[in-house]
């Protein structure tokens, strides 16, 4: 077995895999957070380097340009990756499969070549963050599977959790629990623009007094509203999360045309929402805590 890279774990750092715009990275500077951000389509990278002009010339922000992608993947070991870049911009994905379920909801792709990112380097170089945010359509958990090469590990990872099946949930969890984390929160994400208030005084960095705008992944770590859940608990959770949506997501039962369906969707967004709490199908961001995180008690 191969040793454990032994880097620092800074806690003033945050890593912002998949900036976009910067919507998150915007909130992480302003809580006084060094950062560094990861994004593949080359029009949002040079956007974030306008945008953050100032904090790219100080050092609080560092920008990796360029597409992650698994040891596992076929592409590995090349310097240029076929990087679907999509007409919603969230979207942009090196996933095969996620640009044909894009097609398939009526988001055409332009398909470029990017630069391959080395992300086990990229944490060798800068360290293990105080926490991650992850949201690069499809290949969240390779990106949390390369911590399983450090000692250290993040206090608190966020992905984008997976909306095809209950089997790829609860893989998601399992890697989770193997590296040690021990907590979850399951975070419904349509809701944070109007739920979501940064606590004052703050339990994150500095306060910033932000309004969340849509898309954004929202507070994270110790300022999260929610209860964190045990991995059962997470699962129990998801599973009522996952029957939304099956039965009226993007492809559910109750999308597709036939009598009675408007109704069987309403029906059933109210059933499922009993249960879930929150917008349904939604979307949602699994949060994960550390066993070594340091707690502070309320």
């Amino acid at each position: 077995m191969d040793a454990l890279h032994d880097v620092p774990k800074h806690s003033d750092l945050i890593y912002d895999v998949g900036m976009h715009r910067g919507e998150d990275s915007a909130f992480y500077l302003l809580k006084g957070f060094r950062v560094v951000g990861f994004e593949a389509d080359p029009t949002l990278a040079q956007h974030c380097r306008e945008r953050f002009a100032e904090q790219l010339a100080r050092g609080q922000l560092t920008i990796i340009e360029g597409a992650i992608i698994g040891p596992d993947s076929p592409q590995a070991g090349q310097k240029k990756i076929r990087f679907y870049a999509n007409e919603n911009s969230v979207w942009g994905t090196v996933a095969d499969d996620w640009a044909e379920r894009n097609a398939t909801l009526g988001a055409g792709s332009k398909i470029i070549e990017v630069d391959v990112v080395d992300f086990e380097r990229v944490v060798q170089q800068h360290g293990v963050p105080h926490y991650i945010k992850i949201d690069i359509e499809g290949l969240d958990i390779v990106c949390v599977k390369a911590f399983a090469k450090f000692r250290a590990r993040p206090d608190y990872i966020s992905i984008e959790s997976d909306k095809t099946s209950f089997a790829g949930l609860q893989r998601e969890i399992e890697t989770f629990t193997a590296l040690g984390y021990d907590a979850f929160q399951c975070v419904e994400q349509s809701a944070i623009p109007a739920d979501q208030v940064p606590p004052n005084p703050p339990r994150e960095g500095q306060y910033a007094a932000q309004r969340f705008e849509e898309g954004c992944s929202g507070l994270f770590g110790a300022e999260l509203p929610g209860q964190w859940l045990s991995k059962d608990e997470a699962l129990r959770r998801y599973r009522w999360i996952r029957r939304g949506y099956y039965l009226v997501g993007d492809a559910g039962i109750f999308r597709k045309k036939f009598p009675g369906a408007k109704l069987l969707r309403s029906l059933a967004s109210r059933f499922v929402g009993l249960f879930t709490k929150a917008a349904v199908p939604g979307w949602y961001d699994t949060h994960a805590r550390h066993s070594s995180a340091r707690v502070e008690k309320s």
